[in-house]
């Protein structure tokens, strides 16, 4: 209830005694003092009744709202809306005014912040359109712009993050040529909120810096705050902490309300934690507990209150949580917010599952999966369904776990492309609280018994994977990244048999598909840090020089790995006629190259062709058609960037221009803009880069470089995709022969699959580390030979490729064959 112009304010009256009642009620608002402000708007009400005055009337109740809404009095604030909603859209005596008009809209404006408030962000959404309409209908700029920054947040609410980055976008273009105003700085400061949750950091800093020198200009400390805390955000997903919480305590300083001043020090207090930093985290955390104490009920004081929790947990101090579990909880019935509810009894059901009191956690989990339902709020739901199973699981009871487990994923599946709404909060973390509830449903599908796996547990258990594998991909794009009609990879190919290994907390499972038999699982009982231990051993001998030494470095870990996932099965492959070993590899498994697997005698690629399937379904695989087929090419053989010269690139491009004719775009003429024209102009099936780039977990650390900057894994992958272009000329093979995965990130082949799946190419080939540039451009001559000269399927010209490569002495090493893998199509 303030005077600038970023929330409905109380406007002068026509007479002065009203006008100074409305300034003694705007002041009381603005210290704190909400029972007084109530008591003189009440007071202005009757006066405005007892002479007739409409407008006024309309406005005080819809101030009165204000206050109920800050004091968490939802229901009065409801109704006190009603009232002045009914005034101004059934008032016969009214003038159908500007003045009328705006008001209408700034009353609804208020309905909206109510809805939202009770987690009605659908309807509130809905209001908010209606509002902008209305401020359309005035040419009220101002008020169009906080119409559409309210959607936005309705937007956020519910998840759609692009919705909400397009909205947001639109209005920052429209506030460029604004004056500096409180709506110029909330506007930038939602959008760099919105870029920030979708992973796009460096944007997202750039336009919180913009937003944080408006609200500076004006001096609005809460608005400077909320930028602090914005930019605070960044900086921990960038794990600058130091940084993050110099933005944090400098936040709470500024901040001149307590809810924005807590919300600083909840952000602190995490980092504490996180930190070890025990005697700090216990001082904040008796502040904060003392701050919210002196908070009326709201929804923010409720999530604050859980956000603490949570903390507190962490740092075992749990008398302390289940009391401040009970206000949160006393709070959300008081004020009728059953999301609130909800997560205040799942959390205290989480409370008694860790202190292993089954039944109570289990009673509470139920009530508030109930409830999460009743709201629509699958992004908890999900939660209390996971929570649910574990509870089950650990009472014995293994089917209504896996029921639950299945609920949870289905939930999951369900939310899609507004999961990154569900890890929007800085404080959540995807391998904490999205991956584990896949891989527990799977190890408890697996689980071991006397009788063997029944065929549809099997089923479902590859299945979940599957889907676990689209989550992580959406995750690393901060959206949904594959909507095909894909086929299912079991069903392409009579010559292939496919490898599911899965590495679970205890065990290494393998699900097996062989042609034409039923599917079959075999496990092997071992901790993940020791599955994990073997596959960085096997990595590293390769790659790190002076391991290479060596030779028995990498065999055993070699051997190791070979007798996990092939040797119960070796006969069977022997005897069934199989020429292509397909894997769909989990975690750590991407980063190693499963060709070097070695039997004692021989590597793995020796005996068969080997292929990565990103998922259990690969988008109309069909063989690569050989008749005139052509090629569009890219290169870097000179230095640039700080990454090193790489003379035989020209020698690798010329080879290749022999086996196949096509476009070459070389060094200079290799910049991304001449990169973008020549994609989408051309209709060559085969896309070849040769040059530099790095893979990581991070979408934001993946990129491919051209002569003059990076370009991005989401840029990349969409001048690829080139949705026209694909829709008649697909790209069948995207080849990057001088890339790498990050050094000591044990995720960075998911940006390889990231990055293969997203650009829309049938089959990928790539290097998962850089290899000696001598070796990759004779390798690579060998694998277009192959190509156009024999009928041979892709996997089969790699495998030929590597054995000439393998053969010849000075290069035998895997280091410098086995980095090659082909993702997707290997027909």
């Amino acid at each position: 209830m303030s005077n600038n112009n970023n929330t409905p304010t109380i406007q002068q009256s026509f007479t002065q005694d009203i006008a100074n009642l409305e300034q003694q009620a705007r002041q009381l608002y603005e210290a704190g003092e909400l029972e007084k402000a109530v008591e003189i708007l009440k007071q202005i009400a009757t006066e405005a009744a007892n002479h007739g005055d409409k407008i006024t009337q309309a406005r005080i109740q819809r101030n009165l709202a204000l206050v109920y809404q800050k004091q968490g009095k939802i229901t009065l604030g409801n109704e006190a809306i009603a009232e002045s909603l009914k005034i101004l859209e059934t008032g016969d005596n009214l003038i159908n005014s500007k003045e009328v008009t705006r008001l209408l809209a700034q009353t609804l404006e208020v309905q909206g912040e109510l809805q939202l408030a009770l987690g009605e962000s659908q309807t509130a959404l809905e209001t908010w359109k209606k509002t902008a309409e209305i401020y359309q209908e005035i040419e009220d700029i101002d008020g169009i712009n906080r119409s559409k920054i309210n959607q936005a947040q309705a937007l956020q609410k519910l998840g759609l993050y692009r919705q909400a980055i397009r909205t947001l976008t639109e209005v920052g273009n429209t506030l460029k040529i604004q004056p500096d105003s409180i709506v110029k700085a909330k506007g930038l400061q939602s959008l760099g909120e919105a870029l920030r949750v979708v992973g796009m950091l460096t944007p997202s800093q750039e336009i919180l810096q913009q937003s944080l020198a408006v609200a500076e200009k004006l001096q609005v400390p809460d608005s400077i705050a909320a930028t602090l805390i914005s930019l605070g955000n960044v900086a921990y997903m960038e794990k600058e902490t130091d940084k993050a919480l110099d933005f944090y305590q400098r936040a709470a300083k500024e901040a001149d309300s307590a809810t924005t001043q807590i919300q600083a020090n909840l952000n602190q207090l995490r980092v504490f934690v996180e930190q070890k930093q025990l005697s700090n985290a216990s001082v904040l955390a008796n502040t904060i507990k003392s701050n919210l104490d002196k908070l009326t009920p709201s929804q923010n004081s409720i999530y604050a209150r859980i956000n603490l929790a949570e903390s507190l947990i962490k740092l075992e101090n749990k008398g302390d949580v289940a009391k401040v579990l009970a206000t949160a909880l006393a709070e959300a019935r008081s004020i009728q917010d059953k999301r609130g509810e909800s997560y205040a009894l799942g959390s205290l059901g989480e409370l008694y599952e860790e202190n292993k009191q089954w039944e109570d956690a289990q009673k509470l989990t139920q009530e508030a999966l109930i409830l999460a339902q009743v709201s629509n709020a699958a992004d908890i739901a999900y939660r209390w369904q996971w929570q649910l199973g574990r509870i089950l699981r650990y009472q014995k009871d293994r089917e209504g776990a896996i029921a639950s487990y299945t609920e949870a994923v289905k939930t999951l599946k369900s939310l899609r492309s507004d999961l990154v709404a569900v890890t929007s909060d800085v404080q959540f973390s995807f391998r904490e609280s999205v991956e584990p509830v896949y891989r527990q449903l799977v190890a408890l599908l697996l689980e071991p018994n006397e009788e063997g796996t029944k065929q549809e547990d099997l089923a479902k258990a590859r299945a979940t994977i599957e889907s676990l594998q689209l989550a992580e991909l959406d995750n690393f794009f901060r959206d949904a990244c594959i909507d095909a009609k894909p086929a299912q990879i079991d069903n392409i190919d009579q010559t292939a048999a496919i490898f599911y290994p899965i590495i679970l907390k205890e065990r290494l499972e393998v699900i097996l598909a062989l042609p034409g038999q039923p599917l079959r699982n075999y496990s092997t009982p071992l901790p993940e840090e020791e599955i994990n231990k073997t596959l960085n051993a096997l990595r590293d001998s390769i790659i790190i020089p002076r391991l290479q030494l060596s030779i028995k470095n990498l065999l055993v870990p070699a051997k190791q790995l070979y007798d996990w996932l092939i040797s119960p099965v070796a006969g069977e492959l022997a005897a069934s006629g199989v020429k292509t070993l397909v894997f769909v590899p989990d975690g750590a498994i991407r980063n190693v190259p499963l060709s070097a697997l070695y039997d004692g005698k021989q590597y793995l690629i020796e005996k068969y062709s080997i292929a990565i399937a990103p998922g259990l379904q690969l988008i109309d695989p069909q063989p690569l058609v050989r008749e005139k087929l052509n090629i569009l090419a890219f290169g870097l053989s000179e230095a640039r960037q700080n990454f090193a010269a790489l003379p035989n690139v020209k020698f690798e491009l010329e080879n290749i221009q022999k086996e196949i004719p096509g476009q070459v775009l070389l060094d200079e003429a290799f910049t991304n803009v001449n990169f973008q024209k020549a994609i989408e102009s051309s209709s060559s099936p085969v896309v070849h880069l040769a040059t530099h780039g790095e893979f990581s977990s991070d979408a934001d650390n993946t990129f491919v470089l051209a002569w003059d900057e990076r370009i991005p894994a989401r840029e990349f992958a969409q001048l690829l995709r080139n949705e026209e272009g694909n829709k008649t000329n697909p790209i069948e093979l995207l080849v990057l022969s001088a890339c790498q995965t990050a050094e000591g990130d044990n995720r960075a082949a998911l940006g390889l699959a990231g990055v293969a799946v997203r650009a829309g190419a049938r089959s990928t080939l790539a290097s998962l580390w850089f290899v000696s540039d001598r070796a990759t451009s004779l390798l690579m001559s060998k694998f277009y030979q192959e190509l156009t000269g024999t009928q041979d399927t892709k996997a089969e010209s790699l495998r030929q490729a590597q054995l000439s490569i393998l053969q010849q002495k000075k290069f035998a090493h895997p280091y410098y064959w086995a980095a090659f893998i082909l993702v997707g199509n290997w027909l």
